[in-house]
């Protein structure tokens, strides 16, 4: 009960860097491990597979969103409930979390390898890469309950005051799956399938690890009888909230969809290997960022629901500093030194060149992109459902989409259309936070103090 309580006392820079700083550790380390699954793919199985994995990538997002959607809408609803001092609620959440995963990921997992094929085809396979991806995706699909369960169980973790708990779940996974890879890959020559073994069977460990924390008789959140029936408000209440980085999620692989088949009309299947590289540099940076997130939902959610609205938004002021300072490394690196962060995934020489100048493209918006990831998160933390949902679509709908469709006509290189509408649309959504936040302040009339 200490462990939560401190998230209404302590001091919010001294929280924000004890919840923050293990979820940045564990998304770091899920980010490195990204980017050493993808050398291993791509030194191992070459440009084509890198391409696959690209193609594979939006599809396991969605996967991942039914996670999320469960997960990230529980922990905040769990973070609210024990701010409330309402723990009875507090563990039905957990049972609920559990039950909820369970059917969405065997609905998932059924209807994605039934039309495995048509997806990926309709996500930016070509004849060549379909091969590679339908054997990456038939395995993750296999092990889609215990990803689900893993993401949700972490999620619950932080929230229930136990950061580095799930930092270590986290790094567990991680660390198993860098020492599978090469075994799976290389010396059992698996291939891409190997590099999906891999990654189900981390997963599976951690989640053991998960369970004995929750099966902990000392834990004030915790398994036991009574809370395994899915009640209604509770189930309801936690998709309303976990519909924002859910629709994020969705609406960020239909984004991916549409430019895979935007780079692959106007550039190839290099062009879209190329995107998959400059994902990979870009992500492990948004990872950091989700990490500061993780840190500051449990406290933004317990100080809203115990109306230390001051405290509130501090953790949210600090968050957008830290994650500006974040993403301005990230500017750095892809303005300065692409080809350099390119050569790190692949030596293929015409890959290398075609990334260099998208890169910098790309990369140009960095500042900016923390503060938005961060204010949409606030209202996720907070259970303002409406406004975190509008944030989530307006970079990826409203303005990326269109964006995407619409500037390889205006460009004298219809490729360079493609690249540009993702700074740009970076640009018109951190606007639109903006007013959305100053907005929502004058209603709420959360001053500080």
């Amino acid at each position: 009960m200490n462990k939560t309580a401190e998230l209404g006392t302590a001091p919010v820079h001294k929280l924000l860097f004890k919840y923050a700083l293990p979820a940045i550790i564990a998304m770091t380390a899920t980010s490195l491990y990204n980017i050493v699954d993808t050398i291993y793919i791509g030194h191992g199985c070459g440009a084509l597979a890198l391409g696959a994995l690209t193609v594979a990538k939006p599809f396991m997002d969605i996967c991942a969103a039914f996670g999320s959607l469960v997960g990230v809408g529980a922990s905040s609803l769990l973070a609210i409930y024990l701010g409330e001092k309402d723990y009875e609620k507090a563990n039905r959440v957990l049972g609920n979390v559990i039950v909820m995963n369970i059917i969405l990921s065997a609905i998932v997992m059924a209807v994605g390898l039934i039309w495995l094929d048509p997806i990926l085809m309709a996500f930016g396979a070509s004849e060549d890469t379909l091969v590679y991806a339908h054997e990456y995706m038939e395995i993750i699909l296999y092990g889609n309950i215990l990803t689900h369960i893993y993401f949700g169980l972490n999620a619950m973790l932080r929230s229930a005051g136990h950061p580095r708990f799930s930092m270590t779940a986290t790094i567990v996974a991680v660390v198993i799956n860098v020492i599978l890879d090469p075994i799976f890959i290389f010396g059992l020559d698996m291939g891409v399938r190997g590099a999906a073994l891999a990654t189900v069977l981390s997963q599976a460990v951690a989640v053991i690890w998960q369970f004995t924390k929750f099966l902990d008789k000392n834990e004030l959140v915790r398994f036991h009888r009574g809370i395994w029936r899915l009640n209604k408000h509770i189930t309801f209440r936690a998709l309303a909230i976990g519909m924002s980085p859910f629709l994020y999620n969705i609406a960020h692989c239909f984004v991916v969809i549409i430019i895979n088949n935007q780079l692959k009309a106007f550039g190839g299947d290099l062009a879209i290997a190329s995107y998959g590289v400059i994902n990979r540099l870009t992500f492990v940076f948004a990872m950091i960022v989700m990490g500061l997130n993780q840190g500051m939902q449990p406290i933004a959610g317990y100080n809203y629901g115990a109306r230390h609205y001051d405290r509130m938004l501090r953790s949210f002021y600090l968050t957008c500093l830290y994650a500006t300072s974040v993403m301005g490394i990230a500017f750095i690196l892809g303005e300065c030194f692409p080809e350099a962060m390119t050569r790190i995934f692949t030596h293929d020489v015409e890959l290398i060149n075609r990334t260099i100048r998208p890169m910098r493209i790309i990369c140009s918006t960095m500042l900016i992109i923390g503060f938005q990831m961060v204010t949409g998160n606030l209202f996720t933390s907070i259970g303002k459902a409406g406004k975190a949902i509008f944030l989530s679509l307006t970079r990826q709908v409203i303005y990326l989409i269109p964006l995407a469709l619409f500037l390889p006509a205006v460009f004298a290189d219809p490729l360079d259309g493609v690249w540009w509408s993702i700074p740009v649309s970076d640009t018109l959504s951190a606007i639109t936070a903006v007013i959305v936040l100053l907005v929502s302040r004058r209603k709420l009339h959360m001053n500080e103090k």
